[in-house]
């Protein structure tokens, strides 16, 4: 164990963030910390590196640990240029080298004894030097830097001129170069194109110290985490195994809680109407009997409502038309920005029923794609063509649609307005919107915010042809997830962009990369294109090849049978002038008298039946309670036994009678 988290709990004032949270880490061990937006990852992270303090727990880290920290935010001024900044990280290397040096030097003019101490001292430095890699490390100064984006011609640039992302970039960089024992790393992806991230990958998953990752990218948490913790209602969960075994158990899991809840919430109501029966019957035993079960209820340890599946909070997505086989007809496109040719003669094409992940390096050119697609962003050559009866959708950060005077419910109200208030808030709800955040104006909300209303906008449309632009930025996962059963539901069609392997890898039945501005066509999802992209990046594949299946044929079949109908009884009117004989008085009043004699039989039969059961009851309860019985489990099994079916008639019984009082005037 080299890192224990020991009964965390931490709270802001009235606000309680986290409750009892324990894990561990070993040497080498990789864990991933995951939960919803606000659940307290970064709180906890922060708490570990003693920026926090908890208001019960503590951490224990092993003697003479040590720990690399990269927060989501941070200040980072680096004076410096960009190669020697990160060779910086190797100063401790640089001077032993200069040591070794030195005493090589010192070796030409030394003999005896002297000459004995150097030897020494140069054996000893150089053994260390070999150990701390010193013979490599500028290949993995150089290493790092390619891997997170930086090429050579970067090395000369001064930090201070570089993107607050390119800054993090390099402090993610300095922090791997050094090499601690813990990593400790809060949302790493966030800045980094998908060639760093795949790298990055590789590099944590083979690294010889711990890693701590908080992050939203599933993918990313898949390949390297070996242990999940689940941050969920202020506790914490720990699942041994990657974020796709999670994902499964932790489905599982909530399943069986929300059973559990249900099941409790009904016996207590249960419980409540019981209580309220036997009050209503008013009888001295009757009455000890309800609040013997009232002291009973108090007991009970109420469950916590679990928080809610993914799966029960599904979006539905219905094309409202279909479209022809032939979606989206691209050829000979091209488009520039001055100098700078994006692409030039691509062929694209898709058909009905496809999900198409259109993936590339930053700058490759796909937004530029879907604008063009939706008029955005006029072409310089090329033509494209939608298909017969094809309604698209478009999704872009960049161009929303949004009446920002409006709050959120009255923009989905609006813009449909034969939803009822259910469905709209069970929709917002999976874009993050709940309670009073739904009558938030649009023009209050972040940018963020507002992708997340556009997108809400854009599941319930009748369109056939989505496009989407990073449609899971800005999400957390359990909204991810929701979104992605949507549109693997979805039978229309969709083109999108994203960053998000998992999500790629979820949803897309084929993918297309830009890249060196031409396109190569995968037929599968994303690990298909994993496994298989250094095959064909040799070869020039200008055309997309057309995705082909073979599935068989549906016919819906509309029976329109003129046999379904609603049959009206109807009944004879018998309708007596001028009154009822005194005859017919007679015998109804007979027959009343008659039924409410019966009913006072059996409510004595019921009353008697209910003091002999209860009489029964304590003279069970006294032999349970019987200290020579205390020992005898068969008899107090057999006891405990004919309590239960005593019980379960006495209940019956007052059911029976309470039914019975009420049919009597």
């Amino acid at each position: 164990m080299i890192l224990a988290c020991q009964n965390i709990s931490k709270a802001f004032g009235v606000n309680q963030i986290l409750k009892d949270i324990s894990f561990h880490i070993e040497e080498k061990e990789k864990i991933a910390i995951v939960g919803i937006n606000g659940s307290g990852k970064t709180t906890l992270l922060k708490i570990i590196m003693g920026e926090e303090t908890p208001n019960d727990g503590q951490i224990v880290i092993a003697k003479d640990t040590t720990i690399g920290y990269l927060s989501q935010h941070q200040d980072i001024s680096f004076d410096n240029t960009i190669y020697a900044e990160m060779l910086d990280t190797k100063k401790h290397i640089i001077e032993l080298e200069a040591s070794i040096r030195q005493l090589e030097l010192d070796m030409k003019n030394a003999d005896g004894e002297e000459l004995e101490r150097i030897m020494e001292s140069y054996n000893r430095l150089s053994s260390k030097y070999d150990r701390e890699n010193g013979y490599a490390y500028e290949s993995e100064v150089t290493g790092v830097l390619k891997g997170l984006g930086f090429d050579k011609s970067d090395y000369d640039r001064h930090i201070n001129t570089l993107s607050g992302g390119q800054k993090m970039r390099i402090a993610l960089g300095r922090l791997l170069l050094t090499k601690p024992d813990i990593i400790i790393l809060d949302e790493p992806t966030n800045h980094l194109d998908m060639n760093s991230i795949s790298w990055l990958e590789g590099f944590l998953a083979s690294y010889q110290g711990s890693v701590i990752i908080v992050s939203h990218d599933r993918y990313f948490i898949d390949k390297i985490a070996t242990k999940i913790v689940e941050i969920d209602n202020t506790k914490g969960i720990v699942y041994h195994g990657n974020y796709t075994y999670y994902s499964k158990k932790r489905g599982e899991i909530r399943a069986s809680q929300m059973k559990a809840y249900l099941n409790q919430q009904a016996e207590i109501k249960h419980q409540e109407e019981v209580i309220a029966k036997l009050k209503r019957f008013n009888r001295e035993k009757s009455i000890k009997r309800a609040e013997s079960r009232e002291k009973m209820l108090d007991k009970i340890e109420v469950l916590d409502k679990p928080s809610e599946v993914a799966s029960e909070m599904r979006l539905s997505l219905t094309p409202s038309v279909e479209s022809g086989n032939d979606v989206l007809t691209i050829t000979n496109l091209s488009k520039s920005f001055g100098q700078n040719t994006l692409f030039s003669n691509l062929d694209m094409d898709i058909k009905r029923g496809e999900h198409v992940a259109l993936i590339g390096g930053n700058g490759t050119g796909k937004t530029t794609i879907l604008k063009i697609i939706n008029r955005l962003v006029s072409k310089d050559t090329g033509n494209i063509t939608l298909g017969s009866r094809v309604k698209v959708g478009y999704y872009d950060q960049e161009h929303q649609v949004l009446s920002l005077h409006k709050t959120i419910f009255e923009e989905i109200s609006d813009a449909y307005p034969d939803l009822n208030n259910t469905k709209i808030r069970n929709v917002l709800a999976a874009f993050l919107f709940t309670g009073d955040d739904v009558f938030k104006k649009i023009g209050d909300l972040s940018g963020g915010e507002r992708g997340r209303v556009s997108l809400a906008k854009l599941m319930l449309s009748p369109a056939n042809f989505l496009i989407l632009d990073e449609p899971t930025n800005h999400l957390d996962i359990q909204s991810k997830e929701i979104l992605e059963e949507a549109i693997r539901n979805y039978t229309g069609t969709v083109l999108f962009v994203s960053h998000d392997r998992y999500f790629i890898n979820k949803v897309s039945s084929r993918i297309i990369e830009l890249r060196n501005k031409q396109l190569y066509n995968f037929i599968g999802n994303y690990d298909y294109y994993e496994s298989h992209k250094d095959n064909v990046y040799g070869v020039t594949d200008r055309k997309a090849n057309p995705f082909t299946s073979v599935s068989g044929e549906s016919t819906l079949t509309t029976n329109n049978n003129d046999d379904n109908f609603v049959r009206t009884a109807q009944t004879g009117n018998n309708t007596v002038s001028g009154g009822s004989s005194s005859k017919e008085d007679y015998l109804k009043n007979k027959e009343e008298q008659a039924r409410l004699r019966k009913i006072a039989n059996e409510l004595k039969k019921v009353e008697a039946r209910i003091s002999e059961v209860e009489a029964l009851l304590e003279k069970t309860d006294e032999e349970i309670n019987n200290p020579e019985n205390a020992t005898n489990s068969l008899k107090l099994g057999e006891l405990a036994a004919r309590q239960d079916e005593l019980n379960t008639e006495l209940m019956e019984l007052y059911e029976k009678f309470y039914e019975l009082e009420e049919n009597t005037p």
